[in-house]
């Protein structure tokens, strides 16, 4: 059985949500370490949920890729001061654009996505078996 693009269209903004979910859990209960990382990677989580809303049949590697690297580029913008700006005038662009640059962060996003593309390789994997000549599916 294939995964259907608008099926992944529908999926995409329920993973976002669960993934928001899980780190302001994580918020509520832990104001440490914890709460940084998590949700430093949970943010690239929902970036390649968004990645796989807007393109649906892009394989795991290359939408992977381009969810680090968005993050990767959204935390390098935050050395000009750019985001923080935009972040006093705006809760969304907090949350969105970070406020300071983090060095730390920039090994969190892969955290949060390398498993998303390994699921999503196996998902791909297996909608794509094709029953032995002879057995019933």
């Amino acid at each position: 059985m294939s995964i259907t693009a608008r099926t992944v269209r529908l999926l995409m903004p329920v993973a976002a949500l669960l993934f928001l979910g899980l780190a302001l859990l994580v918020r509520v209960v832990d104001d440490g370490a914890l709460r940084q990382h998590s949700g430093t990677a949970l943010y690239a989580s929902m970036v390649w949920a968004g990645v796989l809303f807007l393109w649906p049949r892009m394989a795991p590697v290359p939408a992977g890729t381009i969810a680090v690297v968005f993050c990767w580029v959204v935390e390098c913008a935050q050395l000009t001061g750019v985001p923080a700006e935009l972040a006093a005038r705006s809760l969304v662009a907090r949350l969105a654009l970070g406020v300071r640059f983090d060095p730390v962060d920039l090994a969190w996003y892969p955290a949060g996505v390398v498993p998303l593309v390994v699921l999503h390789h196996l998902m791909r994997a297996r909608s794509r078996v094709v029953p032995a000549a002879g057995s019933r599916a």
